[in-house]
């Protein structure tokens, strides 16, 4: 179901009248200066949005920033935190749409979308129930064990949204290519226009 919209995406929507007239998909895709210049965009507001997340969370943690109070830092990088998001997501969307197929059959997009999830759903968390009595924290000499687990969490599931991020441009696991059977399976590479190649049944 989900693929069969991507297919819809990739090769019908925008599509002109002539045969070999592309999709605005298809068309994204072969412009090599937008291309670039989205992907460009989308690591740098990626690098804005996780690194202002990071001070945040390194003032949680209690390792640095202690001489400044937790609402002060929050409320400083808050602005270009939501900047850096909103233009992560729109630039991530549009490099998506570019590739829909490639990327839906990628293990490495696939682990970057479950980071994604649980950073995002930490944030949710920290905002509407850890930090309901953040004031109190500026004056504290430490913050609560809630606040500090919240910023472990989120460092860990960006530094893993980053890495995996920087893997999708490899092709160690590319459907139709001999793979362990996890790795086809995880990927449904068997629906995917290059198929799955079981590597057990190569090496017999």
């Amino acid at each position: 179901m989900i693929r069969d919209v991507l297919v819809w995406l990739a090769t019908k929507v925008g599509k002109g009248p002539g045969e070999y007239d592309p999709s605005w998909s298809e068309a994204l895709a072969s412009t090599l200066n937008v291309w670039g210049l989205l992907e460009g965009t989308h690591v740098l507001s990626l690098m804005l949005f996780a690194g202002t997340i990071f001070l945040v969370d390194i003032r949680l943690l209690g390792i640095g920033f202690k001489k400044t109070p937790v609402s002060v830092i929050s409320d400083r990088v808050l602005p270009l935190t939501v900047f850096g998001f909103v233009l992560m997501i729109v630039t991530g969307v549009a490099l998506f749409y570019a590739k829909p197929l490639l990327y839906y059959h990628n293990l490495w997009f696939r682990l970057k979308l479950i980071f994604l999830a649980i950073a995002v759903i930490n944030i949710f968390i920290f905002h509407f129930k850890v930090q309901n009595n953040r004031d109190e924290w500026d004056t504290a000499p430490a913050t609560p064990a809630k606040a500090r687990i919240s910023a472990a969490v989120s460092i860990l599931a960006w530094v893993a949204v980053i890495t995996v991020g920087r893997f999708i441009a490899y092709d160690w696991y590319e459907c139709g290519k001999p793979l362990p059977h996890w790795a086809n399976f995880a990927q449904e590479c068997a629906i995917s226009e290059r198929g799955a190649i079981d590597l057990s049944e190569v090496t017999q």
